[in-house]
């Protein structure tokens, strides 16, 4: 579990945790649908998604097949025997998500300004295409407003192969490289592209998230397979180490609190069925892991995430081809800190952390969108994983937190997107009032946060 305390500096002592890791508020809004995708196939956006980056049936298989589908032109050399043959895109695939947005607290947070306005939030660039006649890519990398830097965020570059057969079906299989697990996946149920797809950095966030639930996002460089067979069965699974961009190297493990010993075996199962009108995936996912804190030696904490999830899209044709959609999932996590424990940074060795999220959607054509959404986190108390501090803080050490998420947004063209988006928390950190011992309740994180997304 990824959780305050459990964090240590360079040197030794404990840090704050990170927020930007916690399963609720994204510090980085995630983009999933890029226009070089557009001019490579030469089709519009609503092609491959309901609204991005909500992939429909054709997006996904674009995505399982290596993003490597064209129409346009290409610069081609087929060669025979020893000679290599070229297939390589005349245009370069190239494209720029910028965000600014508006987010306002229902309390201010003490000793800051409320109604914080961001002009940009984030820049993203993407290399986002066919590299080859087999090979393609989704490479983004981030402008952080309050960092004031560029910094590698979800990449995923692929091989797949198409025309395989096994038991006289279908199988398209391939590899991947990539850089947070589940950002491979082809479904908006699993973490790295599940829902609230856009989020504020300016709000506080819950302490405790599980370690497959972005705890890992661009920390961890991992190389996979995977395979779908029959257009029905999906199988992946890809292997991590501790990447820790902006770290020396070779990694020392200092000042980071997770440093993965060995490797972490991360695996995927799903089955898909659909008709001409609807598409249901049922599916579960998980990591192993062993790390220690702060260091490459000497005691290990253990983590096992296991989770479930679903997601059914259901197209109505008496009201034009609108869609309905429901997503959720369920992640057990598992741990042993005996590192932690050993350094005082847990009260407890065996911890447990479950996490439940889902949503309901309705895509008004592809101009408007509106989605409910619920989170709950509940687990173990630890008066020092989640110790008490203002905002911040649990004064009861509970990790629970709950609430609701309440989104429009508006597509007026299908790369420009305009947003509102409502977070309300019931529970935080523990409790409803006073959560923190310094008198704040759960309530006054609540936040309204306005997004304008320009994608070319």
């Amino acid at each position: 579990m990824l959780r305050k305390g459990s964090w240590y500096s360079s040197n030794g002592s404990l840090g704050r945790l990170f927020a930007v890791l916690c399963l609720v508020v994204l510090s980085v809004t995630t983009a999933g649908a890029v226009p070089s995708y557009s001019r490579q196939t030469g089709l519009p956006c609503a092609s491959c998604h309901y609204s991005p980056p909500e992939l429909n049936a054709f997006g996904r298989k674009f995505k399982l097949e290596g993003y490597t589908f064209a129409t346009k032109a290409e610069v081609s050399d087929d060669k025979k025997d020893h000679n290599s043959s070229l297939h390589l895109l005349e245009a370069f695939p190239l494209s720029v998500v910028f965000d600014t947005s508006f987010t306002s607290t229902r309390s201010t947070v003490p000793g800051t300004q409320n109604g914080n306005f961001q002009f940009p939030q984030d820049v993203s660039l993407f290399l986002a295409g066919s590299w080859g006649s087999h090979v393609g890519s989704f490479a983004q990398v981030t402008y952080d407003a309050q960092g004031d830097h560029f910094s590698w965020d979800n990449t995923d570059i692929r091989f797949a192969g198409t025309n395989g057969h096994l038991f006289g079906k279908s199988l398209t299989y391939g590899s991947t490289l990539n850089n947070n697990p589940t950002v491979e996946d082809l479904w908006n149920s699993t973490p790295a592209w599940g829902y609230p797809f856009v989020g504020s950095n300016a709000v506080p966030s819950p302490a405790a998230g599980a370690i497959i639930n972005g705890g890992l996002a661009q920390d961890v460089a991992g190389l996979g397979g995977y395979a779908m067979w029959n257009d029905h069965l999906y199988l992946a699974s890809t292997l991590y180490r501790s990447e820790h961009i902006g770290g020396s190297q070779p990694n020392p493990g200092t000042g980071f609190g997770i440093n993965i010993r060995g490797l972490a075996p991360y695996w995927r199962l799903a089955w898909q069925t659909s008709t001409p009108n609807s598409n249901l995936e049922i599916g579960t996912y998980g990591i192993h892991l062993k790390s220690s804190p702060g260091a490459i030696t000497g005691l290990e904490d253990g983590y096992t995430d296991w989770a479930a999830d679903f997601q059914y899209d259901r197209v109505i044709p008496q009201w034009k081809n609108d869609v309905l959609s429901f997503r959720g999932t369920y992640i057990r996590e598992n741990s042993s800190l005996q590192a932690s424990f050993a350094g005082a940074a847990a009260s407890l060795v065996p911890n447990h952390l479950n996490t439940v999220q889902g949503n309901v959607e309705y895509h008004f054509g592809t101009r408007f969108s509106g989605t409910v959404g619920y989170f709950d986190v509940t687990g173990t108390r630890d008066p020092l994983l989640f110790a008490q501090a203002p905002v911040s803080g649990s004064a009861s050490g509970s990790p629970a937190s709950n609430g609701y998420l309440l989104n429009v947004s508006w597509w007026p063209q299908q790369n420009i997107d305009l947003a509102f988006q409502y977070t309300g928390y019931v529970k935080f950190n523990g409790a409803g009032t006073n959560y923190d011992g310094a008198g704040r309740s759960a309530g006054a994180n609540s936040s309204t946060y306005l997004l304008m997304r320009f994608v070319f």
